[in-house]
């Protein structure tokens, strides 16, 4: 599995005959006799090799005029793992259109945050996925309607524009074109659950294996009261999104993460839906990951014990960097509560009719504002917290999903009182670098140890170069050596 795997045709033909969930998202098989596109695992019977062709993403199938497969529903497949272990101007452009800029920007504000000409992130998108950011998004809005067709009774006039449609007549075009039904035909088609009043129940897909304990463990572990909480089950918070807010109940289930979320602004749904499968890492390749890691010897057990590890993340790159800085040099327990204190005296109040979620966590030009003195903590970090949250409130850090990796590294070593250890725990868990590694943390030293590894930082960083470009899973594997609770799920 790599850059470009459409164009290995071989490949493509063995993945697609072996129906081999592994590659869905990776490519796109597209059908000459029959004019549908499929994901590789696609139930029915396989083609002949000769009417089978391949694309990089549904956006490119759907310009070459074939349709979805209604069996196999090719545009819910997990996305590429390539948008997140890659820091390219692709990779960036990928994870923006995710999160809903080409809909509220266009591609001038795409272009804009990339800090590219419109010509050239046009021309470097059509050049790897054979289409440009007008039709990926339009690809990505088609099954956000889909979404919101087949799991809400709104009318379709609301769901045109909450999936970011300009008209009624393009949704009912997008609609039919791709999925070769009117949007009435797809809703009369659906089940019908019993629906929550307000709320959406959703499906999200991941690559098997996928071992829940760290993943859940960590986000509960570490839950602000009032944002986060572990309840019946499932994690739940309060999420920040451009038109407003919403709350979402991310529950693991054997073969997919149930998600129910409520919104105020039902245009957020794709934003929301993003930003849940990045901080859960669903569109990793955990068989990549392993199989590279299982090469050292004494890494191999854990990887062997418990598959598919991965590496929680956020839904709000700012929020936790505010994080890590709080807890620098605390208990998890004392960071709760410092951030409790925030989140009290400076978050946005909201409703939950649900559970115990209170408010938004602060932004940073709230948090910018706030009197130094009031913070409970030694005046070195007080000075930490408010040059971070300063220079995020103005503009001059950014930690989007369009950040250069290398460039926001390099602009937070340079804050007052950010070591590599607060820096490396943010690229890990909020940039989303892949190959992040903590060598001086004391639960990979201590862990590092008892497995026989170099315990010495410099030594353990040697070492860990045979596990690029996944040192960030092995981080989540020797963390879990460990009898903390980040690593168990909740009873």
């Amino acid at each position: 599995m790599q850059k470009g795997m459409h164009t290995q045709t071989d490949a493509c033909v063995r993945a697609v005959q072996a129906k081999d969930a592994r590659f869905d998202g990776w490519f796109y098989t597209a059908v000459l006799t029959t004019g549908i596109y499929c994901r590789p695992s696609c139930p029915v019977v396989a083609p002949k090799p000769q009417n089978m062709v391949f694309h990089p993403s549904a956006a490119a199938c759907q310009q070459a005029g074939f349709r979805a497969c209604k069996r196999c529903r090719p545009d819910a497949s997990p996305g590429s793992p390539e948008w997140n272990q890659r820091a390219d101007l692709v990779a960036r452009a990928m994870r923006l259109i995710a999160d809903g800029v080409v809909d509220r920007e266009g591609v001038p504000g795409l272009a804009a945050r990339l800090g590219y000409s419109t010509r050239q992130v046009e021309r470097q998108l059509l050049a790897e996925l054979g289409a440009g950011p007008l039709a990926l998004a339009r690809a990505q809005r088609a099954q956000t309607a889909r979404l919101l067709i087949e799991t809400t009774p709104l009318p379709m006039a609301e769901i045109a524009f909450a999936a970011g449609f300009s008209s009624i007549r393009t949704f009912n075009d997008t609609v039919r074109e791709v999925f070769a039904l009117a949007p009435s035909e797809l809703r009369a088609r659906a089940p019908r659950p019993g629906r929550t009043p307000g709320a959406l129940a959703l499906r999200l897909p991941f690559r098997a294996p996928l071992n829940p304990d760290n993943l859940f463990g960590h986000l509960a572990a570490t839950a602000v009261p009032g944002v986060e909480e572990w309840r019946d089950g499932a994690y739940r918070r309060t999420l920040r999104l451009p038109y407003g807010h919403g709350i979402v109940s991310l529950t693991p289930k054997p073969d997919h993460i149930a998600c129910r979320l409520t919104l105020s602004d039902l245009r957020d749904l794709t934003v929301a839906i993003s930003r849940c499968r990045r901080m859960l890492d669903l569109d990793a390749d955990p068989v990549a990951v392993d199989e590279q890691l299982s090469a050292d010897p004494l890494l191999a057990p854990l990887v062997a014990k418990a598959p598919g590890r991965r590496v929680p993340r956020t839904v709000d790159e700012a929020e936790f960097a505010v994080r890590a800085v709080l807890g620098q040099q605390v208990s998890t327990a004392a960071a709760r509560t410092h951030a409790a204190r925030l989140v009290t005296a400076h978050g946005e109040p909201v409703d939950d009719s649900e559970g115990g979620l209170t408010h938004l966590f602060p932004a940073p030009e709230e948090l910018a504002s706030l009197d130094p003195e009031s913070l409970a903590m030694p005046r070195t970090r007080r000075t930490t917290f408010t040059t971070l949250v300063g220079q995020l409130a103005d503009g001059s850090l950014h930690l989007g999903v369009e950040s250069d990796w290398a460039d926001a590294r390099a602009r937070l070593l340079a804050l007052p009182g950010f070591g590599p250890w607060t820096v490396d725990v943010i690229a890990m868990r909020a940039l989303g670098d892949p190959d992040a590694f903590l060598p001086t943390d004391l639960g990979i030293r201590r862990a590092a140890g008892e497995l026989g590894l170099p315990s010495t930082p410099a030594a353990l960083t040697a070492r860990a170069e045979a596990w690029r470009p996944w040192r960030a899973y092995a981080v989540q594997y020797l963390w879990a050596t460990d009898s903390h609770p980040i690593n168990f799920l909740p009873v």
